[in-house]
């Protein structure tokens, strides 16, 4: 946006056609900006001659988007709560005003400017930042009585809105459970603009009615009706099509034929399955009412045995013997996160994936003994030569005054901690009756209160007994754990695929791939074994974590020699 540095003491028009009051002529485009050149005009502001493409013409910013809607979507981070301005050219208009590209705005009067909390308060904050806001129809003078009249106006504005939509739910509402249909009638109706006339289209009905005939045969498929459909000239009713992103930006209105488009069989399915075509419409509670607004085009019986045509044709997409391949389910694609399923192809045994459009993921079908040799590959990386462990061991050595002095100073924390509950829950317990008769505590708080208190006595006894180990035990069970997986890959070598199955769902979580690389994630206690790198880095807060999981870490050595044992019984029998 070049020479916006030239417009720092120009102003911009804000106008906006909105959707919840169409009709209202004191707020159409041309009344705004009429009204906002001339109040610029009486109070000799100039006005910015800047065109920004899909922004502004002549300074002047024209929107056609409602006011009151609002993102309910907001992120927070350390610089704040941040949400989404729904209207494009408003977000735009603030990020202009916020780097004083321009002095100020004009906006007819408030409910132009915002109908709804977020924005409100994102116009008050440009306004106390110094942002010369001004109203066409209002003047808000800068003391307590200005801010206040300028609340009551933002509160009004949305009470406007809210008292439009409330007044039409009603309203669709009472109209639903007489019966009258306030929604778009299906194709084979003519859609009058009057809620309780929709009468049947002359040419359309027949053919409708055609297609509920045929299906009922039980001899045509949605496909063959709906090629028989479009060769007796039968077309969905027109419609528009949504405004792109573009066209919204626009200044003028972009008008955008309706258009009938050709039968498909998802068109075919829906109408076979509507109810309206038996003279029923949807009621408040998504129940079936009878409709005063037009008449049944079949009756119910061959409605009925349409029904019973569809449910009869269902079926369905799972296998009623599944083939009996062991790493079903094992891995997904890590670019669209479709499973690898199993299929036999010339007496070999593959896994395929039938990833979306858009998966940019080539590698779609695999056979096992890619995904043997990957996972292999992957396990023999997972345990530590013994130059690392002697490395690790050397350098708790250095440190271990630094991981002791923190354990011994967190132990004693914790302790202090477990102490001051058993007090509460001490003093709760005497107290009872006290407590409950004064009304300090209902007996739902007291109860909630107890239970919050032994929840918390129980996480920390937990952290102490996790603390309790030292660092030269907690690296001698890493060492373990090592050892045992180090004797697990060569166990997973010699295995048949269901035992390598069982080894590959007690190490990982999760296995995806990615081309011709198998990304994993590791169950806890073997995640430290992952990464060796950080053993010769600086692993100061790497050990501060393993401190911490000693408990997870001998759970796995655990699971690990049962797993071991029991394969061995297997290969011994």
């Amino acid at each position: 946006m070049k020479g916006q540095i030239h417009h720092q003491n120009s102003y911009l028009i804000y106008t906006r056609k909105s959707t919840d009051d169409s009709d209202n002529q004191k707020n159409s485009i041309s009344y705004q900006k009429t009204e906002a050149l001339r109040y610029c005009k009486q109070e000799k502001l100039p006005i910015a001659n800047i065109d920004i493409d899909n922004f502004c013409t002549s300074g002047i910013i024209v929107e056609r988007h409602t006011g009151f809607k609002e993102s309910h979507e907001f992120s927070i981070s350390k610089q704040g709560v941040q949400h989404t301005i729904e209207r494009p050219k408003f977000h735009q208009l603030v990020e202009l005003l916020w780097k004083e590209d321009f002095k100020g705005v004009i906006f007819l009067c408030w409910d132009r400017a915002s109908r709804n909390k977020s924005d409100n308060a994102i116009l008050h904050r440009l306004i106390a930042q110094g942002k010369d806001i001004r109203f066409v129809q209002a003047n808000y003078d800068k003391t307590s009585a200005g801010e206040l009249h300028m609340d009551i106006d933002g509160m009004f504005a949305q009470h406007y809105s809210r008292v439009i939509r409330e007044k039409v739910k009603n309203t669709n509402n009472k109209l639903r459970n007489e019966g009258v249909c306030t929604y778009r009638a299906p194709v084979g109706y003519i859609n009058t603009g009057d809620p309780r006339n929709k009468p049947f289209d002359p040419i359309r009905a027949p053919i409708i009615r055609q297609l509920f005939e045929k299906y009922a045969e039980g001899n045509w498929s949605l496909s063959d009706l709906g090629r028989f459909a479009n060769d007796q000239g039968l077309t969905m009713p027109p419609v528009r099509r949504k405004r792109t992103q573009d066209e919204l930006l626009q200044d003028e209105e972009i008008v955008i034929e309706a258009a009938a488009r050709p039968v498909t069989a998802t068109n075919i399915h829906k109408i076979l399955t509507n109810p309206f075509y038996i003279g029923k419409i949807i009621g408040v509670n998504s129940n079936l009412v009878q409709s005063v607004s037009h008449l049944p085009l079949i009756d119910q019986e061959l409605f009925a045995k349409v029904q019973h045509v569809l449910t009869g044709k269902k079926v369905s997409i799972y296998y009623t013997n599944k083939l009996d391949y062991p790493y079903r389910g094992l891995l997904r694609c890590a670019s669209c996160g479709r499973v690898y399923t199993p299929y036999e192809q010339k007496g070999i045994h593959y896994y395929g994936a039938r990833c979306s459009k858009e998966c940019i993921n080539l590698k779609r079908n695999i056979n096992s003994d890619f995904i043997e040799a990957s996972i292999g590959r992957l396990i023999s990386t997972f345990y530590y030569s013994d130059t690392e462990l002697n490395e690790l061991n050397n350098r708790i050595i250095s440190d271990v005054e630094i991981f002791e002095g923190q354990r011994i100073k967190e132990l004693e924390q914790n302790e202090r901690l477990q102490k001051k509950i058993r007090e509460e829950l001490t003093y709760l317990r005497v107290n009872k009756l006290t407590l409950l008769r004064t009304g300090a505590y209902t007996p739902e708080d007291f109860l909630s209160e107890e239970t919050k208190l032994n929840q918390s006595l129980n996480d920390l006894s937990i952290k102490i007994q996790a603390s309790d180990a030292s660092m030269h035990e907690v690296v001698k069970d890493l060492a373990t754990l090592s050892e045992l997986v180090k004797d697990l890959y060569f166990t997973y070598l010699l295995a048949n695929p269901d035992e390598k199955k069982q080894i590959i769902t007690l190490l990982f979580s999760e296995l995806t791939l990615s081309g011709e690389t198998l990304l994993f994630q590791c169950k806890k206690g073997f995640e430290f074994l992952a990464d060796h790198s950080v053993v010769f880095g600086d692993p100061k807060t790497w050990l501060s974590e393993l401190l911490k999981s000693n408990t997870t870490i001998q759970e796995s050595i655990d699971m690990l020699v049962r797993l071991v044992s029991s394969l061995s019984t297997a290969h011994a029998n």
